[in-house]
């Protein structure tokens, strides 16, 4: 547990800087989505900065701890943090400033505002630089051990799932095109060439996620792809915590193995998730193809983490029943006669 809990002060500090920053945002476009009445495709503008905010705020801190762990490749780790850190500065500020404009930040094709003209650029590599960096530092976790093997395994498959998800978007970018013109909070057209829906490029979003429920959304896979590694650590972190009152949960070893049939189980759900969005299809309208699948998830995660449980406790009460014969062994040895050689485990 106290793995989990390397202090602050020695994490990645412009990951830590960029976690503040983010946080901080959040508080403030938090007040802006009540004061302010401006909408855009009938959400508020400070929404998505909001969500944004969130977002990087919980991956960046989760990186800035996640860098004190490397034991190879340290300092690439950390010009990577750095690198993963400007980068999503300067992303969030670019869609911040568009949202106090009234105006869109990704897929904003208007050609006649300078503004935008000299932000989507840096939408454009900001986003580059932080893909690229997240998939180096994946490399990098992957070429050593992080910890003990439930940590390890935590990271490992946080880190692919995130990996996943900060792939999906761009993907959906650059290999579908739906031009069509929009009215900012302005009253401005705008032309757009892409939008979040499938199927439904602007679709009829749920209250706060925005998420489309008249068609497929990418952001969907993307949220659950990206905050896997928290879901992740924090149920190894739960089994750590467990181990001291539960003594089958002490070999780490098993821990290790609910990790993965957790990871195994969650990877299933982004799995079906962006099935459901491929097929244009919104996530509070599943068919029956969906929840099959997902009853499909749940069995396989529920079926492996029994396994797992049953013979961890077997094990252990195997041990309690073998320690205890030999206690019992070594009282019932009359006095004055050798204690028998104790064969090795």
């Amino acid at each position: 547990m106290t793995s989990l809990l390397t202090p602050v002060r020695g994490w990645h500090r412009p990951l830590v800087v960029c976690a503040a920053l983010m946080f901080g945002l959040v508080l403030v476009t938090g007040v802006g989505t009540l004061v302010d009445g401006r909408t855009l495709l009938d959400e508020s503008v400070w929404v998505k900065p909001l969500k944004f905010g969130f977002a990087f705020g919980l991956y960046a801190g989760t990186l800035a701890w996640l860098l004190t762990k490397l034991t190879r490749g340290r300092r690439l780790g950390r010009w990577l943090g750095t690198v993963f850190a400007v980068a999503a500065t300067v992303e969030v500020g670019a869609i911040t400033a568009q949202a106090a404009r009234g105006t869109f930040s990704h897929f904003n094709a208007d050609q006649s505002d300078p503004v935008t003209l000299a932000l989507v650029p840096l939408l454009t590599f900001g986003v580059m630089a932080i893909v690229i960096a997240q998939l180096v530092l994946a490399v990098v976790v992957l070429i050593q051990r992080t910890g003990g093997a439930a940590l390890n395994r935590a990271i490992r498959s946080g880190l692919a799932l995130a990996t996943f998800g900060m792939v999906v978007p761009v993907f959906w970018m650059v290999t579908e095109i739906h031009s069509r013109t929009v009215t900012d909070a302005n009253g401005h057209s705008v032309q757009m060439y892409q939008g979040h829906g499938i199927g439904d490029p602007d679709g009829h979003g749920m209250p706060l996620t925005n998420w489309s429920v008249s068609g497929g959304d990418f952001r969907v896979p993307h949220f659950f792809a990206l905050h896997g590694i928290q879901v992740l650590l924090l149920i190894a972190a739960v089994l750590a915590a467990l181990a001291a009152e539960r003594v089958w949960l002490r070999d780490e070893k098993v821990r290790a193995r609910l990790v993965g049939s957790a990871a195994l189980g969650y990877t299933g759900l982004v799995a079906v998730v962006t099935w459901q969005a491929w097929r244009g299809q919104s996530l509070i309208h599943p068919d029956a193809a969906t929840l099959l699948a997902l009853a499909a998830v749940l069995l396989l995660t529920v079926g492996t983490t029994a396994r797992v449980i049953v013979a961890a406790k077997r094990a252990a009460a195997e041990r309690t029943t073998a320690e205890r014969a030999t206690a019992e062994c070594i009282t019932a040895q009359p006095a004055g006669i050798p204690e028998p050689a104790r064969l090795a485990s």
